[in-house]
């Protein structure tokens, strides 16, 4: 199921929205400038390996210019090709903007890279020892589509669905695409852990437990910077009368 756009529109310019967007296309951009190669030592230089993470945080110096402890905010604005980054983008373009709005811009700022640092922690706990790159914008998205369940359970989600050769579209309430996600990617990362080594991110696969653990933690993080504070609009659950 591909997202095309929420109806839940804003009342702001989400310029943060915009800037994460922007940053992580010229990223991505001069990563088509370099040869394999150059590619191989920029992941390695900006991207979390844990391993090196691991041995960072036993106190064992790892021969790199670049702190890895760092690598956990610089390997969010990288990407490994085009549909790795045009979905992250699509993701954050469309449900970035009304969490941005719930936040306020510098929160949003903070919330996003914090929920980028814990989601690839959550990664590096369940791969220490691998010594393939984790790089991507996925955990931080991840995080804000957390957010955005909680606070726009029943938006309305365009949906594009492949049946077979044709294609449809649905408006799906996020608490079911966004959920549907989640499991998704909870359930992928149990089976990995009963995968062997050789699978997963141990060649390179997909980081699901960075991308479930984001989303739990913005789930958390959200209301705690003021999610559903009174100065913010009313959400779902504050529009029903429970009485």
């Amino acid at each position: 199921m591909v997202p095309l756009r929420d109806e839940n529109p804003v009342t702001i310019t989400p310029y943060i929205t915009y800037a994460l967007v922007a940053a992580n296309v010229i990223v991505f951009i001069y990563e088509l400038t370099l040869n394999p190669q150059q590619l191989d030592v920029f992941f390695h230089l900006f991207a979390v390996v844990p391993k090196e993470l691991t041995a960072s945080f036993n106190g064992i110096t790892v021969n790199q210019p670049i702190p890895e402890p760092l690598t956990l905010i610089t390997a969010q604005f990288l990407h490994a090709g085009f549909t790795h980054v045009g979905f992250n983008m699509l993701f954050l373009w469309i449900f970035g903007n009304n969490i941005e709005e719930e936040l306020g811009r510098f929160k949003f700022l903070i919330f996003y890279l914090i929920c980028g640092v814990l989601a690839s922690l959550a990664q590096w706990f369940f791969s220490a020892q691998s010594g393939i790159p984790s790089l991507g914008a996925s955990g931080a998205i991840a995080g804000v589509m957390g957010a955005y369940i909680l606070k726009f359970p029943n938006a309305k989600v365009v949906t594009l669905i492949p049946l077979g050769f044709f294609f449809t579209t649905l408006r799906l309430p996020s608490v079911f695409f966004l959920g549907f996600w989640f499991l998704q990617q909870a359930f992928n990362g149990l089976a990995m852990l009963e995968a062997p080594a050789n699978v997963g991110m141990e060649n390179g696969g997909i980081a699901y437990w960075a991308h479930a653990g984001g989303f739990i933690f913005g789930a958390i993080l959200g209301p705690l910077l003021g999610l559903f504070s009174e100065d913010t609009k009313p959400s779902f659950w504050d529009s029903q009368n429970l009485s």
